[in-house]
Order: C-alpha cells, then sequence, then structure tokens
C-alpha cells in the first residue's frame, strides 16, 4: 500500500467508526474495506498506520493547507466568514518529554477544556466557513501552549487559504488579547469575539437600561419549534472600548462593544443563583442550630466554618453575619442575605459583551451579534474528532499507566 491508501482508509475510519490505531484493523473488517478499497484488513495494522503517519507529519501544514484551499476553490467555498476555536484532549500515560519529538507538539500540562488538571494534554484549533460549516483549516499544538498566543498564526494561515484580505474572524475571548487586536488590526482583517470579563466591569452592565436596547429579530435553531413567548429573546445596545498596551507608548485600540442580553442567560444565572443561595441557607440553618454545641463551642471554629460555606456556596459579596454570647455564654450564630447585593446581582444577569472592529455602516449591533452566534458551528465541529478512545501508550514503561 501507498501512505495516501492508508490516510484515506485512516479519514474514512474517521467518518464511520471511529478507533485507535490497534483496532482499525477489526474495523476494516466488519465495514468491508476491502471491497471498497481493495485494502486487505490485515494490512491495517497499527505498525503500518504509524510509517505512514509518521510519513505525512512533516508535511502536515502543506497537506491541510492544499486541502483546505481545494475544497475552497472546487465546491465554492464562501470564505468571508471563518470561525475559529481551539479544544484539548486529555491523554493516560506518562508521555516523558524526553521520549516526545521536539520537532512537533509536545504532549503535558496545560489548562484542559474539561478541567482535568491531573492528566497531559494536547490541543487543537480548528477553523470552519461559516458557510456550511465546512472545516477548512486545522492545526494541532502542544499541551502547555498558551491558547491567547496563537490567534496571530491562525489568522496569517487564514489569510494565506482564503487568498484574500477580506474575511471575518470570529472566536472566542481569547482573540482579545492588546498584541492580537493591534495585528488583526494591522493585517486588515476584521474580527468578532467576546469580550474576557476582566475587561468590562459589573458597573458597565449596572448602568444599562434594557428598556432602550433594539431587539434583535433572530431566533435560535433549538427554539425554533417553541411558541414566541417561550423562544430565547435578545437585546443589543452599543458603545465603544478601549484596549490599552502593556507600555505607556502602546496607542491605544478603540473598538465597537456590543452590549448583548439574552433572556436566557438570565434565566440560566437567576436558577443557579437561587440554587447556591438554597444550599449556603441550608447550610447555615445547621451551623446556627449547632452553634454552641459540642463541635462549635468557640466564636473561631464558627468564623472558621463560616468562611467555608461562604466561598463554596460564593455567597461572600452578599453576606451578612453576627456571633455573639446567650446569657450562658455560648455562642450564637445570627446571619441573612443583603437583598441590596442581590438586587445589584439580578440587574445584570444576561448581560454580556461582543468586541469588533467591523464598520458600522457594513454591520448593526444586530447583525454582529448573528454573525457570532454561529460560533457553534466550529464547536460541534470537534464531535467528528474529538472523544474517548481507549489507547494504550505506545512505550510500555513502569510508569506509564493504561487506561480501563
Amino acid at each position: 500500500m501507498t501512505h495516501g491508501q492508508v490516510i484515506e482508509a485512516l479519514v474514512a475510519n474517521r467518518l464511520t467508526s471511529p478507533a485507535p490505531l490497534v483496532r482499525v484493523e477489526d474495523w476494516a473488517r466488519c465495514w468491508a474495506v476491502e471491497e471498497v478499497f481493495g485494502i486487505g484488513p490485515e494490512l491495517l495494522n497499527d505498525d503500518r498506520l504509524a510509517r505512514a503517519l509518521d510519513a505525512i507529519a512533516p508535511h502536515l501544514d502543506e497537506i491541510a493547507g492544499t486541502v483546505g484551499a481545494r475544497a475552497i476553490s472546487e465546491f465554492g467555498i464562501d470564505v468571508a466568514r471563518l470561525h475559529w476555536d481551539m479544544t484539548s484532549m486529555s491523554v493516560h500515560g506518562a508521555y516523558p518529554a524526553e521520549g516526545q519529538d521536539e520537532d512537533f507538539p509536545l504532549i503535558g500540562y496545560g489548562h484542559p477544556k474539561d478541567r482535568r488538571t491531573d492528566l497531559k494534554q494536547v490541543q487543537a484549533g480548528l477553523a470552519v466557513a461559516a458557510d456550511g460549516g465546512v472545516p477548512i483549516h486545522a492545526k494541532v499544538f502542544g499541551g502547555s501552549a498558551a491558547e491567547v498566543s496563537q490567534v496571530i498564526g491562525a489568522m496569517k494561515d487564514l489569510r494565506a487559504m482564503a487568498a484574500t484580505r477580506d474575511f471575518l474572524m470570529v472566536a472566542d475571548s481569547k482573540l482579545v488579547s492588546y498584541a492580537n487586536v493591534s495585528a488583526l488590526l494591522q493585517a486588515g482583517v476584521e474580527f468578532i469575539a467576546p469580550a474576557p470579563a476582566a475587561q468590562v466591569g459589573n458597573e458597565v452592565y449596572a448602568a444599562l437600561d434594557l428598556r432602550q436596547a433594539v431587539v434583535v429579530d433572530w431566533v435560535p435553531d433549538r427554539d425554533a419549534d417553541k411558541p414566541p413567548e417561550k423562544r430565547e429573546t435578545y437585546r443589543v445596545l452599543e458603545d465603544t472600548h478601549v484596549l490599552n498596551g502593556p507600555r505607556k507608548s502602546d496607542p491605544p485600540l478603540t473598538l465597537r462593544r456590543i452590549l448583548v442580553h439574552s433572556t436566557a442567560n438570565a434565566a440560566g444565572q437567576q436558577a443557579a443563583r437561587a440554587k447556591r443561595l438554597a444550599k449556603a441557607a441550608e447550610e447555615f440553618g445547621k451551623l446556627t442550630t449547632a452553634a454552641g454545641g459540642r463541635h462549635y463551642r468557640t466564636r473561631e471554629k464558627i468564623v472558621a466554618r463560616i468562611g467555608v460555606i461562604a466561598a463554596k456556596r460564593r455567597v461572600t459579596s452578599c453576606l451578612r453575619w453576627a456571633v455573639t454570647e446567650n446569657e450562658h455564654g455560648a455562642p450564637v450564630l445570627a446571619w441573612h442575605f443583603d437583598q441590596a447585593v442581590l438586587d445589584a446581582e439580578a440587574a445584570i444577569d444576561g448581560w454580556y459583551a461582543l468586541l469588533t472592529c467591523i464598520p458600522a455602516d457594513r454591520a448593526t449591533p444586530a447583525e454582529a451579534l448573528i454573525h457570532y452566534k454561529s460560533q457553534g458551528t466550529v464547536e460541534r465541529c470537534y464531535h467528528d474528532f474529538k472523544g474517548p478512545l481507549a489507547v494504550t501508550p505506545v512505550s510500555c514503561s513502569t510508569t506509564a499507566v493504561s487506561p480501563p
């Protein structure tokens, strides 16, 4: 077999019933690969698959770029708007650094999306066209690579592939850094991305008047069959956002800021808050009853427990409490939630911000939001290749751990 025949079989495997390399031979036998491709299943053993993958690895960027460009021209894919996102894939096993090839992304610790910080990972970036959600560019990154640092490289790759300077790049909040935004503006690439939470204070949302916001004429696919009164509603306002550089000499960057209110987000945040308050109230009620008893005889122990509950249930900002003594000198706990603080939190429920450099005459705030709402397309594409696979480490050292 040629390497091309092997890769063709692997592509077919990913599109039908993804399997680890050691099980592709069994897949080929069950899925009539010999009848379709003329390849005997016994030829698709893991050693042969590994040799093919090793052979194309040094040329992967060239191959991916060629395939993407060919798809764009062959099928007339509109690349005026491209969605970029990164994900992480956790792996079980030792994967020592000294046993990996430094010419390729290294498996290592990082900030995994699945929060499995106990596992090492590898990361992947994927770009899809808004036109049909067709994946046109993919890249692998090491486990420790900072996601925010990959935006400029992705932008350059996409611009080269699109063969035009005029395209819109939609990404998540990791795009928004001074270096990234500066590079995008200098390259003439327009973008839309959520503003990082740390860059837009709650006081901004608290000052907004929902009655002044414009209703967006757009319905999520998941609500298409629901009656109008049960559909998620979006409203938008607009102002400006100034992004300052790390040095005083860096010129400030002024962007359009689209302030979005989602009724579904608001309902979800309200429900989450109610759940946290209910659990905290239950635990504070038990502590109130136990105060002065065998386990909480001193003020110090009660105060320590209050801190644990408040931090765990995230109610520190609204919790008001006092520990006094009764006529017998035993500690007594009194507490309540500050309604004014809760009302202030509720006032900003449902709000978030998008940043963009698209000129106002080319996209209204509502249109900018609709562009961004297609970001879920790239996330859904990860389902095609991301999932739990029981892969045994190639090198079975004493420190390697095979998954169950």
